[in-house]
């Protein structure tokens, strides 16, 4: 590697610290050099090789020309890399946001296969309703307002679960998972999965009606 024109060009600057940067870093040279050339020639002073290499890296996600003196050579190198660490950020953040969107439409074909034949179905005891969840929104809906993991742990596409949400009066009390094997109250959890004062009779009333859901179930086998 010393005998590396680029080596050689670095010692004779005396950017000792530089090709040491360089030669610690697997293919360092072949993806900086142009970039670096370039800030060099404009005659900027690349104080922190480390810091620059990782802004460098930030501009090329981020589409930037990182053959351009205008974005190589910040006043502010500190100042700069986190402004577009911050820019890139978002940018993954818009990107996890439009894939999971993309993952939900495909989901909510699936669920519907699985579950649609269970839609409609409620019941009540006068003080407490209960209610099939018919979307995978719904599922969104009722994991971030209970804080538990309904749908991040997608039961929604869970062959053999099938989930409802209790309410008072509109309110969300429990959210709670039947068995389609045994058609029994598998689980059933208020806020941060912790049971309220409702939750045996949640637990009792689901049971008293589970032949709503063994019917639909037969009805389509």
């Amino acid at each position: 590697m010393l005998s590396d024109s680029r080596a050689e060009t670095l010692i004779k600057s005396g950017r000792t610290d530089h090709l040491r940067y360089f030669l610690g870093k697997r293919r360092a040279f072949d993806e900086y050099w142009q970039s670096y050339k370039i800030a060099v020639r404009n005659g900027y002073d690349i104080t922190d090789i480390s810091l620059w290499c990782d802004y460098v890296d930030m501009l090329s996600s981020l589409g930037k020309d990182i053959h351009s003196p205008k974005f190589l050579c910040p006043t502010n190198l500190k100042a700069e890399h986190d402004r577009r660490q911050e820019e890139l950020n978002r940018q993954r953040e818009r990107e996890e946001i439009t894939k999971k969107q993309q993952k939900a439409m495909e989901d909510e074909k699936r669920f519907k296969e699985l579950k649609s034949k269970f839609f409609g179905i409620h019941f009540t005891d006068g003080t407490i309703q209960v209610h099939v969840l018919e979307s995978v929104r719904e599922h969104l809906e009722e994991g971030a307002t209970m804080h538990h993991c309904v749908f991040s742990n997608e039961y929604y596409l869970k062959e053999d679960s099938l989930i409802l949400s209790a309410t008072i009066e509109g309110k969300r009390i429990e959210t709670i998972e039947v068995s389609l094997k045994s058609f029994e109250v598998v689980q059933s959890r208020g806020v941060c999965n912790k049971n309220t004062e409702y939750h045996e009779q949640i637990v009792n009333l689901v049971n008293a009606n589970r032949r709503l859901i063994s019917q639909r179930m037969k009805a389509t086998a």
